[in-house]
């Protein structure tokens, strides 16, 4: 029997050692550095971390996705870029629903994950900064 989500992980992990095995490793790194950048603006405007108000705060949902967007939409797009030309070179074929899991996976899922949680630790410890400058004077 055909099981989607089996095949997509096979095909996933077979890409590891492949052609274009670096994005990877680059994708992932970019949307890192992209959450570190919007998680530190976030921190010095003093916002909530941004998934926990995505969720949370429906009235802001629609400017928080098209801020993700804006933040993650460029590593999104080179991530479907360079998957279609793998599956084009390797494959001779194109799966457009992998396309979309792989650069989900490999952009998105960075992003989110790691936007809050640098907001929050820079937060932490730029007030902790502010609290031992006030304790010296």
């Amino acid at each position: 029997m055909f099981d989607p989500v089996e095949t997509y992980v096979s095909n996933f992990v077979g890409r590891l050692d492949g052609p274009l095995h670096f994005r990877f490793i680059m994708q992932p790194l970019m949307a890192i550095l992209l959450a570190f950048r919007d998680g530190s603006r976030d921190a010095r405007e003093g916002r909530r971390p941004w998934l926990w108000k995505l969720v949370y705060v429906p009235e802001q949902r629609s400017y928080l996705l098209a801020d993700g967007w804006k933040g993650i939409g460029r590593i999104f797009v080179l991530a479907c870029v360079l998957d279609v030309l793998y599956q084009l070179v390797e494959w001779r074929t194109l799966h457009p629903l992998g396309v979309l899991m792989t650069a989900i996976v490999l952009a998105v899922i960075p992003y989110v994950v790691l936007r809050g949680p640098i907001n929050r630790l820079l937060r932490l410890i730029h007030g902790q900064g502010k609290q031992a400058q006030g304790r010296k004077a």
